[in-house]
């Protein structure tokens, strides 16, 4: 039996793996999108805080674990492209979960200060680590400083957008627009909050879990084909990342919880970007963020555009588009398969 942690995986293994735990992670992504709107309206935080810190934490940590483990194997290329290349494929989550939504245009139901603020962090954040990679090649114990100001820049982002006052921006409400109103099911709200934390704790250490086992599953399938390590991080990888992210905002609109759908894929994101500095950590080898490659670069810059057309279509609001997608639904499928495209060659 080859050694499950570190060797690779038979082929015919790593497939029906890859199935296997990718089913139970639809699954488990749908449960949690239902005890995510209860969690969200008993503690007060609402869909977007919730969904964006909690859901991000949640989806993103299979990806954490990856880019770690990439880096300290002194692969920073993969765990670049790994953890920018999930933003990339978790934002075009946006346009799969809008395809869904039969209503309106997703991002005009889901328009709400906190997922803009959320997605102003995010570019923030990418623009930081674009910085770094031109910035002098300068580290303090193999780290380079600016991932303590990404920490930082995160951190005060959060506070910004939780500790807010009465907002000087408002979403014009429309007939479309849906809000975020407490809302419990009847199995729901007979159960305690404790029962759910639980629930929704151990199916998301087990969601992680299956994450891990879908990247190695995928890593086997790639390593057996010989597709290069950059389209690996940047495109399948980051494809499979991005699958709790993209089915838990898929159930959230079939529940009609539109603003965690949205704030669970930025918030997400933004989590992500913090991978980055996990990868520097890990990474002995110098600054993580000066060992990236040409095409992490244009990764990266593509992570940005596609952030800002996510942006502008929830200021927009446009009503109604193509094919149940507004533009920015369009532009997002455009952008990230000529990204994909400009990868493989």
């Amino acid at each position: 039996m080859p050694d499950v942690l570190t060797g690779q995986w038979p082929l015919g293994w790593s497939i029906a793996l890859f199935l296997t735990v990718g089913a139970f992670t639809v699954l488990g992504s749908v449960r949690l999108a239902t005890l995510g709107d209860v969690l969200a309206d008993r503690t007060g935080q609402g869909e977007a805080l919730f969904g964006a810190v909690f859901f991000g934490l949640v989806t993103s940590l299979s990806g954490i674990v990856m880019t770690a483990a990439s880096a300290a194997d002194n692969h920073p290329d993969l765990a670049y492209s790994n953890a920018v290349g999930g933003i990339a494929a978790q934002t075009l989550a946006i346009a799969a979960a809008d395809a869904t939504y039969r209503r309106v245009n997703l991002e005009h139901a889901a328009a709400s200060l906190p997922n803009l603020l959320f997605g102003c962090l995010l570019i923030g954040l990418l623009g930081i680590a674009l910085m770094a990679a031109f910035s002098p090649d300068v580290t303090v114990w193999n780290i380079h400083p600016a991932s303590a100001v990404m920490v930082a820049f995160y951190w005060g982002g959060l506070r910004l957008i939780s500790d807010r006052p009465r907002p000087m921006w408002i979403a014009v409400r429309t007939k479309d627009t849906v809000p975020d109103v407490p809302e419990e099911t009847a199995t729901t709200g007979r159960r305690r909050t404790t029962t759910l934390w639980t629930e929704f704790l151990t199916i998301a250490a087990l969601v992680v879990t299956g994450g891990w086992l879908i990247t190695r599953a995928a890593e086997t399938f790639v390593t057996t084909t010989g597709l290069n390590a950059g389209f690996v991080g940047a495109v399948l990888m980051g494809i499979v990342n991005a699958l709790p992210e993209t089915v838990t905002a898929i159930a959230a609109v079939r529940r009609g919880a539109v603003t965690l759908a949205v704030a669970a894929v930025i918030g997400g994101n933004c989590l992500d970007a913090l991978n980055l500095v996990v990868g520097d950590i890990a990474y002995r080898g110098g600054s993580l963020y000066h060992a990236a490659g040409p095409d992490e670069l244009f990764l990266t810059a593509a992570a940005l555009v596609m952030t800002t057309v996510l942006l502008g279509g929830l200021l927009i609001r446009q009503e109604r588009g193509w094919w149940r997608l507004g533009f920015d639904g369009i532009l997002l499928i455009t952008i990230y398969t000529a990204t994909t495209i400009t990868l493989a060659f």
